[in-house]
């Protein structure tokens, strides 16, 4: 939810970062798959021609039919996976802010989605309409640490990022500090 060298506070406003899809792990993992994707490509590649493209590759033992095939169809389909993941970065999908303003008294989430009709995502709330903070802590193989904004009608809104999980002594810290400023309830912990 929160970046900490990039949230603006006030007595009256505060504003959060949210990192979305521009995270170390996603520049790694679209690298290493470009990276892979190529190495097959130009594998089939070379054993169709029955040379080798570059030094680094030797495929005098690919046999095209039907090694060097489906070394092209995985090359080809690492190079569309690993397309997808530079263009979430590029388009910087699940990054936004959240803003919680006394002043004017609204609560402003904003996110960036993929390209079309829908790419900004803008929702403003009254502060008015907030019941409360909760927390949902999940351990397990697949561990869930989220700070919802709980609203009147029973509607949940996620406010922390998607992706690695926050410490357990951060997300206190971070959903603590918001209940306060909005003068809530603060659940879960």
């Amino acid at each position: 939810m929160i970046n900490n060298t990039q949230n603006q506070q006030s007595e009256n406003i505060r504003q959060y970062t949210v990192i979305g899809s521009r995270r170390f792990s996603n520049y790694w993992w679209a690298s290493i798959m470009l990276l892979g994707a190529t190495g097959f490509l130009l594998t089939g590649i070379s054993s169709y021609l029955g040379s080798n493209i570059l030094p680094i590759i030797h495929s005098e033992n690919i046999i095209f039919f039907p090694q060097g095939i489906v070394m092209c169809f995985y090359g080809i389909l690492g190079l569309f996976f690993s397309l997808y993941l530079w263009l979430t970065i590029l388009w910087s999908v699940g990054g936004g802010f959240n803003e919680f303003n006394k002043k004017d008294g609204i609560i402003r989430i904003f996110r960036w989605g993929f390209p079309g009709k829908n790419r900004r995502i803008d929702l403003l709330y009254s502060l008015y309409d907030v019941e409360g903070i909760r927390v949902e802590l999940k351990d397990g193989l697949n561990p869930r640490r989220t700070i919802y904004l709980r609203l009147k009608g029973n509607r949940e809104i996620p406010l922390t990022r998607i992706g690695q999980p926050m410490s357990l002594e951060e997300i206190e810290k971070q959903a603590a500090e918001l209940a306060r400023f909005l003068q809530v309830s603060l659940e879960g912990i």
